[in-house]
């Protein structure tokens, strides 16, 4: 007979001889990615879930009403994300002060509303350790708001992009108040010009990084940035009041500089620039997208820069002879964008590419003019290369993508989006054992013969993008399923032949936590059953014109996929069932429900109710009326904001047809 165990063994608990020290190293080496692996350390035991909560110092809710809660059970949290909750009000806030108090260190009300400058108060208050806030968004603070914040006096990182009720006066409250900021981020808060901005250079002597993109400022305030000992990031985006005598105070120097962006800034041209190389000895970034035209004079002025790495031209007209020169300089460049520069030929770039043989990332999206010639230039020089974006480079010969991976062993990233690469690029490029990120969207040549090479030889692939790829099937699904299991993203959307089979194969990849397959009309809800079963991490799904996905997907999904935030339901043969399901996966924060063929208005209402947690759902225009208006109004006031679309069903267009229409277009 088996010996029963006493009862002091069945007490006996080995982690009891541990110290909690090495307790929470084990939680340390947990996946952060899967929240699932500390949860089920919790649910072990009484004391596994105590050391648990005191273990965790960072925080994401996704529903404010059980903030007090949660925050009672996690009391060391350090770091409290809200972005997720759109309804936080002042309440919300003094109960987090009051819960957390001193241990709180960093708080993140990005996409909240509600709040007043009366919960600030109390917040800041209270939580006297504070050094970083984002208040991103909160268009509705006013200078009151900006007197609060000013109270944080150990207050180290503040943005406060599109927070355009705040003026120079309230940003002088946290110029006095905040003397310790080193980051401050003001993006479109067009209330604040010149005097603000002055002030915040006066008395935050410790700013490191400073954001004024699309601010009403003029040359009035350059001067005090500039004298700014430790600035390292300026970004001067869309600011049209600077022009080139507002850059001419660069000459006096600011050494400490490391990356400047005047992207978008009309006014600034190479007579500007060439106070770059005036004092500025540790430029390492120069952002100058969508400004002036890259010629020999732009380039000339600014070839002294003995530092730079990386420079952006992104939407620029450039010239041939602008390409050459900055090919000539002495620095050797690791990083250049080109995306959407008009003017780039084969003889500018290979010029350019040959001379910065140590480039690491190259982007060179929607190149038009560029050919087999440049290609051969880029693989034969830059052979370090780790990122290379080339999509729309329509007249690159499907030759030269077999280059790619011949030359480029090191690329972790390669977007081939609308090129005409083919099966033997494919098998080349599957050489890349390093790619995580590989985008093959509307690739009209590439077939699962192709796909099955990247399958069995990219391992480490992370994200796949195969949107409009017409030519891949549940075959090639199934190699990438079978020889990638970390892959976290997969869009398969309109690959018309895609079937079950491909969703029971990529269920198998436990990491998948977004899938984007609209328009796959063979795959079924037996299929979507399968996924929300083994992926257990899936955040997003997009199953728009899948109509042959109904109610008995949705029950699955919402037993399973506890993560779900977003869904796109639109055209699926989903009813008021299958919506009502949903209500139980309480992450849901998102829902696309366009032209549903089952529903009713009653149905419909009832789900949108019982889902608590929406921040944002589409619908039909014509819907305004059908439902009644106090359900939007009471949806608005628990934080839903809603979108209505008015569009008509469309027949799906062959894609070759849908690139011909793409291409006329642009």
């Amino acid at each position: 007979m088996k010996k029963q165990k006493s009862s002091e063994e069945l007490q006996f608990n080995c982690f009891d001889l541990l110290s909690e020290e090495i307790v929470f190293t084990i939680l340390d080496r947990l996946d952060d990615d899967n929240p699932l692996d500390k949860k089920s350390f919790s649910l072990v035991c009484k004391s596994f879930h105590s050391i648990e909560s005191r273990h965790r110092k960072s925080l994401t809710p996704l529903r404010s009403e059980h903030l007090t809660k949660i925050l009672n059970r996690y009391p060391n949290v350090t770091h409290l994300d809200l972005s997720l909750c759109p309804r936080i009000t002042d309440s919300s806030l003094k109960a987090t002060s009051v819960i957390l108090n001193k241990t709180l260190r960093s708080i993140d009300l990005s996409r909240s509303m509600l709040f007043t400058h009366v919960g600030l108060s109390n917040l800041v208050s209270n939580c006297s350790n504070l050094v970083e806030i984002d208040l991103s968004n909160a268009t509705e603070l006013r200078d009151t708001a900006a007197a609060a914040i000013a109270e944080a006096k150990n207050l180290e990182k503040l943005r406060l992009a599109r927070c355009k009720g705040v003026t120079d006066i309230g940003i002088g409250c946290i110029a006095v108040g905040c003397r310790k900021l080193r980051l401050i981020n003001l993006k479109w808060c067009l209330g604040i010009g010149d005097l603000g901005v002055g002030l915040i250079a006066v008395k935050c002597k410790e700013i490191r990084s400073l954001d004024l993109s699309y601010l009403p400022i003029t040359n009035k305030c350059l001067p005090s940035i500039l004298n700014l000992q430790h600035l390292e990031d300026l970004v001067l985006e869309g600011c049209f009041g600077i022009d080139d005598d507002s850059l001419a105070d660069l000459k006096q120097g600011c050494k400490s500089l490391q990356m400047l962006d005047v992207s978008s800034c009309q006014n600034v041209s190479h007579v500007g620039l060439s106070s770059l190389t005036s004092g500025n000895g540790r430029l390492r970034q120069l952002v100058l997208a969508y400004g002036s035209p890259v010629t020999l004079a732009l380039a000339d002025s600014l070839q002294t820069l003995s530092t730079l790495q990386s420079i952006k031209l992104d939407g620029c007209q450039v010239t041939c002879s602008g390409l050459k020169a900055i090919g000539n300089w002495c620095v050797s460049l690791t990083e250049i964008s080109l995306s959407k520069c008009m003017g780039v030929t084969d003889e500018g770039l290979s010029s350019l590419v040959t001379k910065h043989r140590e480039l690491k990332k190259l982007d060179i999206t929607c190149c038009r003019k560029i050919t087999h010639f440049s290609i051969a230039h880029i693989t034969n020089s830059c052979t370090s290369l780790t990122s290379l974006r080339m999509e729309s480079c329509v007249l690159v010969s499907k030759e030269a993508f077999v280059l790619i991976g011949q030359r480029c062993h090191f690329l972790e990233e390669l977007d081939l989006t609308d090129n005409e690469v083919d099966d033997e690029g494919l098998k080349s490029i599957s050489r890349c054992s390093k790619l995580s990120s590989l985008k093959l969207g509307i690739c009209l040549n590439i077939t699962d013969e192709g796909i099955a090479h990247i399958g069995k030889c990219c391992s480490k692939l992370v994200e796949l993008d195969l949107y409009r790829s017409a030519g891949i099937t549940d075959t090639g699904i199934l190699a990438i399923a079978g020889g990638c299991p970390g892959l976290e993203m997969i869009n398969i959307a309109y690959c018309d032949k895609i079937t079950d089979s491909s969703f029971l194969s990529l269920s198998k990849c436990l990491k998948l936590n977004t899938l984007e397959s609209r328009g796959c009309p063979l795959v079924t809800s037996f299929g979507l059953a399968a996924i929300a079963v083994g992926c257990k991490q899936l955040i997003k799904l997009d199953i728009k014109k899948c109509y042959n996905i109904n109610d008995a997907g949705m029950i699955p999904l919402a037993h399973f996929s506890q993560n779900l935030r977003q869904i796109n339901l639109s055209y699926t043969s989903v009813t008021n069932v299958g919506l009502l399901s949903l209500a139980s996966i309480s992450c849901l924060q998102n829902m696309n429900i366009l032209h549903l063929k089952s529903w009713t208005p009653g149905g419909l209402a009832a789900a949108l109710l019982a889902c608590g947690g929406l921040t944002k759902v589409k619908l039909q225009a014509s819907l305004k009326s059908v439902l009644p208006q106090p359900l939007f109004e009471h949806l608005e006031s628990r934080g839903c904001v809603f979108q209505w679309r008015d569009k008509t069903h469309q027949a799906e267009l062959d894609p070759k047809c849908w690139k011909l229409q793409l291409e006329d277009t642009m």
